[in-house]
């Protein structure tokens, strides 16, 4: 498929018009502020409408007409000055002066991401003061910018999934090339940025597709957020190449190193090429000779996405492993209500994932009443793993961070796991300092929308058997009122009253990056053990010596007998104690060495990195 130009294009001559209304008898655009008020007719063509007007430049806003009904805002507009409802604005993007000329791009091993909302990640809100906060991100060991979606939306205020102008970056966060600003920043120093996309709906304030062309959308499947786009039924070309253009638009215009790609699950397609497919390789030519990556979020874990075109997958990079996530909740919190329903929290849980990635890949999953996942081989590096993240942050009566539910000492034996393990970690802004703010859901709909939204609300979180009665039912969040977004801004000042945590991150990402074992992220090297329901053992193999993890989230244990091989000493060489969670740093009680005299001591709540010394060697 050649994908040509959607929008406003602005050209030496002056600015191309094109703009898909296949059932319109007459297309006009209107050009407004500061060009004085004109129509001006588009000529019709299979089914899109085009002009080339010249002495046209960038900075002017304009809408349309659709058989003299409007004016609308421009389906595929770069900017929204005024927000969804208002006129669209030309912009040129060929005026930004780029300063990573020698940027490689990504891959997506080594990463660490770091997935923030720019509204609520600084107390501007804007991308100019997100990019004033990306050296220090630097300094934490972060590698990888996850930006939640940021294409306009209606209001001042959103999570971005309620997005309708999808070329466009909200204007609540800064002008049209703020967000080139930003990303040029991150290269400059030495880190990437991916962009939260959607592709599986539209928000509903502010949505004006139907307006141009009624097959956008199709009513053939079920989606709990809106109608779907129409990617396999009739007239679905022209919506392939919309979703196709807009995501190169965001790698080769905006320089970004990769999308998340948000609920694959619900991008339903069934045709011969599913448009993910497509999407990957367009994206890929789109960075040229720079590396990108690609992100997925599937609930349903359909690991064959990550496979290569030529095994019939997606070409996919990456999958967010809420396996992992769910298992370490219930670890953390002793709660299984809801769809923590079909993890034990357990030990086994942690040494399947760390070795296989996800836990499901095909067998039976009670809280759905079906199969969950696909037995797909694949490097650990695939599975993003979490403690945290938007949604499940937000899954909750308060918003609460997972570390306001359990120990300090417990949180610190599961950071390290997440840090340490070989599969891809992400945070969640404010994680690495143990941030305590609330992160809620919040919207700034109309009225109407606003009370269905609500209860919305309310009805997802009753799933929670807690949540559900009267009292906290009462007292669910209105994600309209202001307060709601401005208590889920993080408070930088727990940036060094928590400087304990903000430690413990820095050491362990210092370890993941820097140790030659550790930093392959190589699982066939690699292997696991339960020692007792609450304590588990991971060992990395390495011909100089090998790394040893032993995490206790349970009672201190002393283990005997322990008839497991994985934690014997190769001959000639000892354990060596080279971290641990209950560093006085971090706030613990301090260190003790796991291999005593009498046996095998584990700590409560503790997770320790042993490496392999040569006897002989003294080095503590």
């Amino acid at each position: 498929m050649t994908i040509q130009t959607l929008g406003a294009t602005c050209t030496k001559e002056g600015v191309q018009f094109r703009v898909w209304a296949p059932l319109a008898k007459k297309v006009e655009v209107l050009l407004e502020h500061p060009y004085p008020s004109t129509r001006v007719s588009l000529t019709a063509e299979d089914g899109y409408f085009t002009a080339a007007l010249s002495q046209l430049r960038s900075g002017i806003w304009y809408r349309f007409f659709i058989d003299d009904q409007g004016p609308y805002p421009d389906p595929c507009s770069r900017y929204q000055p005024q927000g969804v409802h208002g006129p669209s604005m030309i912009v040129d993007n060929n005026t930004y002066q780029w300063h990573d000329h020698d940027w490689q791009g990504v891959t997506l091993h080594g990463q660490v991401i770091y997935e923030l909302h720019v509204g609520a990640f600084t107390p501007k809100g804007t991308l100019d003061a997100a990019a004033e906060q990306l050296e220090y991100l630097k300094s934490v060991g972060v590698t990888l910018i996850e930006i939640m979606p940021l294409n306009e939306f209606a209001g001042q205020r959103n999570w971005g999934y309620d997005g309708v102008a999808l070329f466009a970056p909200s204007h609540n966060y800064g002008d049209y090339d703020a967000l080139k600003r930003f990303v040029d920043r991150a290269h400059q120093l030495g880190l990437g940025v991916i962009l939260d996309v959607v592709y599986n709906h539209l928000g509903p304030d502010g949505n004006y597709l139907p307006t141009f062309s009624p097959f956008y959308f199709t009513d053939r499947y079920q989606n709990e957020w809106g109608a779907a786009l129409n990617l396999d039924g009739e007239h679905a070309a022209p919506v392939r190449e919309f979703v196709l253009h807009n995501a190169c638009e965001w790698i080769e215009q905006f320089h970004l190193d990769g999308l998340r790609l948000d609920a694959t699950h619900s991008i339903y397609d069934s045709s011969p090429t599913h448009i993910l497919a497509e999407l990957s390789r367009h994206t890929r030519a789109a960075a040229g000779n720079r590396k990108i990556v690609l992100i997925a979020e599937n609930e349903a874990q359909r690991a064959s996405q990550l496979l290569p075109h030529d095994q019939d997958g997606f070409g996919i990079d990456g999958m967010w492993n809420d396996d992992f996530h769910h298992a370490a909740r219930v670890a953390l919190t002793g709660r299984r209500h809801a769809y923590f329903h079909d993890y034990t929290g357990k030990a086994q849980e942690f040494v399947s994932g760390a070795k296989y990635g996800f836990l499901y890949q095909g067998q039976y999953y009670h809280w759905q009443q079906q199969r969950r996942g696909e037995h797909v081989k694949h490097p650990a590096l695939q599975c993003i793993n979490f403690l945290q993240n938007h949604d499940q942050v937000a899954n909750s009566l308060y918003g609460t961070r997972v570390n306001q539910l359990t120990s300090p000492a417990r949180y610190r034996a599961f950071t390290a796991l997440l840090l340490l393990a070989p599969q891809t970690p992400l945070l969640f802004m404010g994680q690495e300092f143990g941030a305590t703010t609330p992160f809620h859901y919040f919207i700034d709909h109309n009225d109407s929308l606003r009370k269905a939204v609500h209860q919305g609300r309310r009805q997802f979180l009753a799933q929670f058997p807690g949540v559900a009665s009267v009292e906290s039912q009462a007292i669910v969040p209105d994600p309209a009122v202001e307060s709601v977004f401005q208590d889920s801004k993080l408070n930088w000042e727990e940036r060094e009253r928590n400087r304990s945590i903000l430690d413990l991150h820095i050491d362990l990402l210092k370890i993941r990056r820097t140790d030659r074992v550790l930093s392959k992220q190589d699982a066939t090297q690699f292997d696991g053990a339960v020692l007792t329901d609450h304590a588990f053992l991971l060992r990395w193999f390495d011909e100089l010596g090998d790394r040893l993890l032993l995490v206790n989230f349970g009672a201190e244990q002393q283990v005997q007998p322990i008839a497991e091989p994985l934690i014997a000493v190769n001959a000639n060489m000892k354990w060596q104690v080279f971290w641990s969670s209950e560093n006085i740093r971090y706030g613990g009680i301090g260190i003790e060495h796991p291999d005593t005299s009498s046996g095998w001591y584990l700590p409560a709540e503790t997770a320790v990195l042993l490496v392999e010394q040569p006897i002989k060697d003294n080095v503590s």
